[in-house]
């Protein structure tokens, strides 16, 4: 995890674009490796990869290390697919949406590293936070633009939201993210009731 985390932090040397291609082949690989088989070893990973094993672990020491890169990598691409939606400037309805849709594409793609994700790791702690607050500040945005109500709590909402996502991303129909975002969002703001329960 220190060499994944040294290719990119605030000045440490980057990668050359060779290096840069074999670690993301590695871990591309180690995804859709551990999707199949949660148990599957460092060879069966590198030949995956299209790497030789000794590659493997000349940057990872361990199998433990390359999962726990495999998590920080997952939550970099889950971090930079909220703000590619904008969340702070595009319409709040049309922010949320497109906040929902990107999400899922990478929970689609990175079933096992998001799932791996530990808090307890400094690096994907800070993301998820740095998420975390975006998230609110949108909700904060809709609830004054009308898309929620006024005394909607916005830490609750946000729980309830990503506990949707959560259930979204298992997916069992596979419906396409775009899709899968309508129903979340839908879900989020109109629930299962009907218009004036209180009447009935």
């Amino acid at each position: 995890m220190k060499t994944q985390r040294q290719s990119t932090s605030a000045g440490a040397r980057p990668l050359r674009a060779d290096a840069e291609r074999t670690m993301t082949a590695i871990l591309e690989a180690a995804e859709r490796t551990l999707s199949r088989d949660p148990g599957a070893t460092m060879e069966q990973i590198a030949e995956a990869a299209g790497v030789a094993r000794t590659t493997v672990h000349r940057r990872f020491a361990t199998r433990e290390a390359l999962i726990d890169a495999l998590a920080v990598w997952a939550t970099r691409r889950f971090a930079t697919a909220v703000e590619a939606a904008h969340p702070d400037t595009a319409p709040p309805l049309v922010a949320l949406y497109q906040t929902t849709a990107n999400v899922l594409g990478v929970k689609a793609g990175w079933g096992f590293a998001t799932s791996q994700a530990s808090s307890a790791d400094p690096e994907v702690a800070r993301l998820h936070g740095e998420v975390r607050e975006t998230c609110e500040r949108l909700f904060r945005r809709a609830r004054e633009a009308g898309v929620m109500r006024a005394d909607v709590d916005i830490p609750w909402i946000r729980r309830v939201y990503y506990a949707l996502i959560h259930q979204a991303a298992q997916n069992p129909d596979g419906k396409d993210p775009d899709a899968l975002a309508t129903l979340v969002v839908d879900t989020l703001l109109r629930g299962a009731g009907t218009p004036h329960p209180d009447r009935l």
